[in-house]
């Protein structure tokens, strides 16, 4: 991969990474651990714990995929620094432009998500 094709991700990952933590810090009200934000939460929310709950796991659980995401982000960075962005994983075949250009933390070829997705029991529908 040329090095512009390869600082054009690098800088497409960063907005993402920018984005990500902001939307942590968003959702911790600032600088505040979880534990605080659950505590505020409960604090203010009516006397309804039950959605007060379901509103703390609902956070909790886009504060994890965002952490995932970010480590995901991390991870292509290093690839990219590496040289080995855009090689998949599994194959060592070039990863389609399309699909990076969807996905920039993609560490797998089409062909070879599709196998792990498959074995998973993950995969879309036939015709999808």
């Amino acid at each position: 991969m040329s090095q512009n094709i390869s600082d054009t991700y690098a800088s497409q990952l960063q907005q993402m990474r920018t984005e990500v933590l902001a939307q942590l810090r968003a959702q911790r009200g600032g600088k505040v651990g979880r534990a605080e934000s659950a505590a505020e939460a409960r604090e203010t929310a009516s006397d309804d714990w039950a959605q007060a709950d379901a509103e703390r796991d609902l956070a909790f659980a886009l504060e994890e995929r965002e952490s995932a995401e970010l480590v995901a982000i991390d991870e292509a960075l290093k690839r990219i620094a590496d040289g080995s962005y855009g090689l998949c994983i599994d194959c060592g075949v070039g990863i389609a432009t399309p699909r990076l250009h969807a996905n920039p933390t993609a560490l797998r070829c089409v062909a070879c998500q599709e196998k792990i997705e498959h074995a998973q029991g993950t995969a879309p529908p036939a015709g999808y």
